[in-house]
């Protein structure tokens, strides 16, 4: 999309009037796709003017000019580490743009001072596709079908409309608005599989007053879990926790409060912390780790 959008720049600058229709063929794109990207250029300050009618079309207002010397050394040394960023994350034809706008700043280009590489480990290469998959519908709004396996192991079939890609807390999200549900939902990409890009388009955006972590209130009757963990696994601990919730007691243990739904996921989850984690409430979840221990006791 970066690349794309700098291509329509100087696609303006290079004719005095261009329609909407012209720049999709040159670009490969969907109508629609290019006035959502004028819109995005507009947004930025690239002032660009709309004429109907016969003979009209889009250009860049008389006298507009891509001064590089508008951006401060700093600035376009922060654009250009940006884009490497996004070459070192495997971004589509990021390489491509970062070599146009570094020959625009007159830019030396440092190359393989950053690897960034956001699959787990073994992670096969259909994994890859389907986020390039996704990507693709997010940004032209194509819906989307596809098989989803949830927390509590549920399989569902899925039809939504794909509205942001996010990565958080060592995983990749797929935040969507869900027609069976008729609400925006979020979903574990890992867990997503047999995923398929219609041609059904779809207008929805997402509210500017959205938040992906849902604040916990008293009336979602939560638990809240007093953990205990061995000093041996420390370095886990505070990978896994803000430190706001660690507290180290005087025999070296960490005591983490944190509040969990009493699910399977949960269990799977304290299981993977094995002899080095103890729960000391809530006692219901005592019992049920418990259990779930002697059920994997009686399989040896």
């Amino acid at each position: 999309m970066i690349d794309r959008l700098i291509q329509i720049i100087f696609l303006l600058l290079r004719h005095e009037n261009i329609t909407a229709k012209q720049l999709a063929q040159e670009l490969g794109v969907s109508t629609r796709t290019i006035y959502r990207d004028i819109n995005t250029l507009s947004t930025a300050g690239i002032p660009i003017t709309s004429q109907k009618g016969y003979g009209g079309g889009l250009s860049l207002l008389e006298g507009f000019a891509l001064d590089k010397s508008y951006f401060t050394q700093e600035e376009q040394s922060n654009i250009i580490q940006a884009l490497q960023i996004l070459k070192s994350s495997n971004y589509p034809d990021a390489d491509r743009t970062l070599n146009k706008v570094a020959g625009l700043f007159s830019h030396t280009l440092q190359s393989d001072w950053l690897e960034i590489d956001f699959s787990y480990w073994g992670s096969p290469e259909k994994e890859r596709r389907n986020m390039m998959a996704l990507e693709r519908a997010v940004i032209n709004k194509y819906v989307i079908k596809f098989t989803y396996y949830n927390s509590e192991l549920t399989i569902t079939e899925q039809t939504v409309e794909p509205l942001k890609l996010l990565f958080k807390s060592h995983s990749w999200y797929l935040i969507a608005f869900s027609r069976r549900r008729e609400e925006i939902r979020t979903y574990k990409l890992s867990r997503i599989r047999n995923l398929q890009i219609t041609e059904q388009l779809f207008d929805r955006t997402l509210p500017a007053d959205f938040s992906f972590t849902p604040a916990y209130q008293e009336e979602y009757n939560i638990p809240l879990f007093k953990l205990h963990f061995s000093e041996k696994i420390a370095y886990k601990v505070y990978d896994e926790f803000q430190e706001k919730y660690i507290k180290k007691l005087e025999d070296g243990t960490l005591e983490v409060t944190f509040r969990y739904q009493l699910s399977d996921w949960t269990f799977l989850y304290l299981l993977s912390f094995g002899e080095y984690v103890e729960i000391i409430e809530p006692v219901e979840a005592r019992m049920l780790l418990k259990e779930k221990a002697q059920k994997i006791l009686a399989l040896y």
